[in-house]
């Protein structure tokens, strides 16, 4: 912010200041000290000229008073000086009198010396629900600290593997847990934050409830003393703040320009799967690597079966699912006591309403992205003006795009939605080979691989216009965003160049999408097949081009280039398969498993997140952006998914079956580890709709968000995200404060750059509770946002209190 422009809150201090000193506003003194702080005088700053003493020198008094050369008439800077020191006046005796109106968040504490508050942690009186008393737990106090104890070991679990792999971890959680535990090193980086900025310059119509009648009252009433001075000067005398818009300057260069790091030289290579990085041949050699930290396999075994052990505990159990029933009634309480002040204070924000604050869709699949007309008149555009252009090559020689469907007795005229077949139905519920046949238009693979395919005989020429009209219709949208799963099958190791070489040939671009790497879980198909010997074959294929292109970009170009835009792994496929959930330390290595049968969820998990912990150090050490792990997980099959989740995952999909696991709901709450559900989709596939357990979720507080999963198979209209809400809205009768929470929530969990967030949520919006919060931009009230931290700081008071302060392992 400009120095010379005074931002409201230093026009209160200023006023302030002058009450405690006795001044009462109508003095000079009062006057000379308010110009220095308010812009827009006529009159150049008093500066002391040059030759004359400083710095306490005896002068006369005619050089040391402060003088101005006037450049208006002394009549009209007499008048607006005298405006000036009644402004002063008023708008100091109004804020002193309104705040007997505001207070502090996280008053009460027992952790109260955790947090420093600022002017922004200040929100509105709200009715509160509290209870007194010594015991509030409604648990034998036995089972309490039992219950505290290994929570906290859960909660040390997860912030170790998160900061390991380098994934955010909540700052509130891990205050707690370095209050409890001093020996334990907390490596996180810190965010500097900004001032408070707001969106207008200056705010003809401040929303800050301090100023927002006294602005008018002293407006209306100098404009009726004096012609002299405009409206817009008198607000100007008191609002002044530097523009801060909400939309992120687009891009004007080239999006695939950036460096190119020197080659490091470094060598790599795996070990009992998981890749290691070396400085030079002669550590190889002797088997030295970097010192990349990442949880060898044992000690993942032994947490996984500790978590395991947890979650299965009676009094555990009981003492979760109380605290998450206590905090049900607890929202529903706050509804029923402040649903009216927060819809009010959503009122008296002008220009934000759901429609027009930032929404992301944080777990949509780009092969179907599309809904199912678009896909169709698409289809029929190409069939027309591309006819003849060759699109396939078979045993029988090339093939052009007519002859394609000549093969199939069709033409463009006889195509429509239902002979797609491309929606999800009643037959594909518990039936994920329908569903994925779903992804076949007229039931043949030969159009998908033509339509949605990035590696065809086109190099995905198709697939890159339509991803391209889906990213123009975000844009013409311009509050929504997706992150789209491309696949990367792992069958060979030049599919990441592949996938590059489409995006940045076919410019697959936009400021509104980033990607995510998708994994499906195929190994026993491709192992069958014989595409591969053994597991660590595929590892190879997945991470060897990554730590190549990560020590010298200049030996895969186009996937440096890509790389900046993913922003991490999924890991996809039916979770519901059968499989041995649990495996302990001596399972086959990677190199080893050489058989048939598909490697459990949380093998797959564990040795991808090992890989791209160590991938994430080496991109650090080359100053390059790092990788997430947003597996699907808790859609269907065991609870052991889950703990994986929990444990390894920064943030996760679906997340359907922590409704029947409370030691686990209540962990994925106290650690806010963000939830994308898709319940359209879940619908279609593995539960009903009103038995979605997605309001629960929001109620108690989880960070949860709406998400579509597939437009292709499960929507109707050109913005399916907004299709998504506007049913959650109708069944779940959701609050404009609920939708424009669960919108706010997609956007912190997303991963879209810390600037571009800055944007949309606020420059400080990773700051905890009110202070984190800007209206103006993410229309969820201050009530709301304070509700949602002093509940959270209670829970964990409620816990940590009742741990005594001993190492947690």
């Amino acid at each position: 912010m400009d120095d010379n422009v005074a931002s409201t809150h230093d026009v209160h201090a200023c006023l302030k200041n002058d009450l405690e000193n006795g001044d009462d506003g109508d003095g000079d003194s009062s006057s000379s000290r308010f110009v220095e702080h308010i812009a827009g005088s006529d009159s150049p700053p008093y500066s002391p000229l040059p030759g004359f003493a400083q710095n306490g020198e005896a002068v006369s008094n005619e050089i040391s008073a402060p003088y101005e050369v006037p450049q208006f008439p002394i009549e009209v800077i007499e008048k607006k000086l005298a405006i000036q020191r009644q402004i002063s006046s008023r708008v100091a005796k109004d804020i002193e009198e309104k705040r007997s109106h505001y207070e502090p968040s996280f008053v009460g504490s027992v952790h109260e010396e955790l947090f420093k508050l600022d002017e922004h942690d200040f929100v509105p009186h709200f009715q509160r629900v509290a209870i007194s008393g010594e015991d509030t737990s409604g648990v034998p106090l036995e089972d309490l600290q039992q219950a505290s104890r290994l929570l906290v070991q859960a909660l040390h679990i997860r912030e170790r593997y998160m900061e390991m792999s380098h994934q955010t971890f909540p700052a509130l959680t891990a205050r707690f847990l370095r209050s409890f535990d001093d020996k334990a090193p907390h490596h996180y980086n810190h965010i500097e934050h900004e001032d408070k900025k707001t969106i207008a310059e200056p705010d003809p119509q401040p929303t800050n409830p301090i100023l927002c009648s006294t602005l008018d009252d002293i407006v209306h009433q100098y404009r009726l003393d004096s012609d002299t001075i405009s409206e817009s000067d008198i607000r100007a005398l008191i609002l002044n703040v530097k523009d801060h818009p909400v939309h992120a300057p687009p891009s004007t260069t080239s999006p695939w320009e950036c460096e190119l790091p020197p080659n490091k030289g470094y060598i790599f290579a795996p070990v009992r799967g998981v890749f290691q990085v070396y400085p030079d041949q002669a550590a190889r050699d002797a088997d030295n690597p970097l010192p990349y930290s990442y949880p060898h396999l044992d000690t993942f075994v032994q947490d996984m079966n500790r978590l395991c052990t947890m979650i299965a505990d009676g009094p555990m159990k009981s003492f979760c699912y109380r605290r998450l029933s206590y905090l049900s009634s607890k929202y529903q309480l706050h509804v029923l006591l402040n649903e009216l002040r927060e819809l009010a204070s959503q009122k008296a924000v002008p220009h934000r309403d759901f429609y027009n604050i930032r929404k992301v869709d944080t777990h949509i699949h780009a092969a179907s992205c599309m809904n199912q007309k678009h896909l169709l008149r698409f289809i029929k555009k190409t069939l027309k003006n591309h006819a003849d252009e060759v699109v396939t090559c078979n045993r029988d020689g090339e093939m052009t795009l007519r002859q394609v469907f000549q093969s199939m007795n069709l033409t463009s005229y006889d195509l429509t939605v239902d002979m797609l077949d491309v929606h999800a139905d009643r037959n594909t519920f518990h039936r994920f080979d329908k569903f994925n046949a779903k992804y076949n238009p007229i039931g043949e693979s030969r159009l998908r691989e033509v339509f949605l395919k990035t590696d065809n005989y086109l190099g995905g020429k198709y697939f890159a216009r339509i991803i391209k009209e889906v990213s123009s219709d975000l844009e013409e949208s311009k509050y929504q965003n997706a992150e789209l799963r491309l696949s990367i099958y792992g069958k060979s190791a030049d599919e990441w160049d592949k996938l590059a070489k489409w995006a940045t040939t076919n410019n697959v671009y936009s400021d509104n999408v980033r990607w995510l790497i998708q994994i499906p879980r195929l190994y026993d198909i491709f192992r069958t097949n014989q595409l591969m010997s053994n597991f660590q074959e595929l590892l190879n294929n997945i991470f060897q081009p990554l730590f190549e292109v990560t020590n010298d970009p200049a030996t895969h170009p186009d996937l440096h280039q890509f790389l900046q835009y993913v922003i991490g792994f999924d890991s996809v496929d039916d979770e519901s398969k059968p499989e041995n959930p649990l495996f302990d330390k001596d399972v086959t290595t990677p190199d080893e498993w050489n058989e048939e049968e598909n490697p459990p969820y949380a093998y797959y998990q564990y040795y991808t997140y090992a890989n791209v912990t160590v991938l994430n150090h080496f991109r650090i050490e080359q100053g390059l952006n790092t990788f997430v792990l947003r597996p699907h997980c808790g859609e269907a099959g065991p609870i052991q998914h889950l703990v994986c989740g929990f444990m390894m995952a920064e943030n996760i999909s679906h997340g359907l079956l922590l409704r029947k696991v409370p030691v686990l709901q209540y962990l994925y709450y106290l650690t806010q580890i963000g939830i994308a559900m898709s319940p359209l989709s879940n619908n279609s596939l593995f539960l009903n709709y009103h038995r979605n357990p997605l309001p629960e979720y929001l109620a108690r507080g989880l960070c949860v968000s709406l998400s579509t999963d597939d437009p292709l198979q499960f929507h109707f209209t050109k913005e399916p995200l907004m299709e998504e809400y506007s049913i959650a809205a109708q069944v779940w009768k959701l609050s404009s404060c609920d939708m424009c929470e669960l919108a706010r929530n997609s956007v912190i969990m997303s991963g879209f750059p810390h600037r571009m967030k800055q944007y949309w949520l606020g420059p400080n919006y990773t700051k905890e509770g009110v202070a984190g919060n800007d209206i103006t931009r993410t229309n969820v009230p201050d009530i709301r946002v304070a509700y949602r931290s002093e509940t959270l700081v209670d829970e964990l008071s409620n816990i940590f209190r009742n741990v005594d302060r001993e190492t947690p392992n």
